[in-house]
């Protein structure tokens, strides 16, 4: 296992992996967070989300998929709802999907975000050794989310003499 710092899309668009995988709600949402950039990216990802049950507890470890071109979205149902605030990642439910993940795609290169640990509110100590149990056979990238440096902010001189 590996951890970069970038962006997970823009990295999956160079072709840097072969799986990206995210964690979602089981409500078929993507409307916040990395799945929301994943939905507005990989439209596809999102149709997959929404053919399966709506609120359905039972998807809690299991995951959706979408091809796109050489790339796979896999949609890891981590948490059951998005709502209020404290944590909704479901840990048994990150190591469940993680080692699906593994058994279904052995030989592919998997990038993933800090899955659970931002706006599910999972404490990342914890995820980060799920990961490594889970997919640490494989060849798979934590990515840490740095956006690009803003080219149009520059510093500007104000001062009059």
């Amino acid at each position: 296992m590996r951890e970069a710092h970038g962006d997970l899309i823009q990295m999956a668009l160079a072709g840097e992996f072969d799986v990206v995988v995210h964690g979602c709600n089981c409500f078929c949402t993507m409307g916040a967070g990395i799945a929301k950039q994943i939905k507005a990216t990989f439209p596809a990802a999102y149709r997959s989300d929404c053919r399966t049950p709506k609120g359905d507890r039972n998807k809690l470890g299991t995951y959706s998929s979408a091809k796109v071109n050489d790339l796979t979205i896999v949609n890891a149902y981590t948490q059951h709802h998005w709502q209020g605030s404290g944590q909704k990642a479901d840990y048994d439910a990150i190591r469940s999907c993680l080692t699906k993940v593994a058994a279904d795609f052995p030989n592919a290169r998997i990038g993933l975000p800090q899955i659970g640990a931002g706006l599910a509110g999972g404490d990342w100590k914890t995820i980060l050794q799920i990961i490594r149990e889970e997919l640490g056979d494989t060849d798979t990238t934590v990515v840490y989310y740095q956006p690009p440096p803003n080219l149009s902010t520059r510093s500007e001189d104000h001062s009059h003499p």
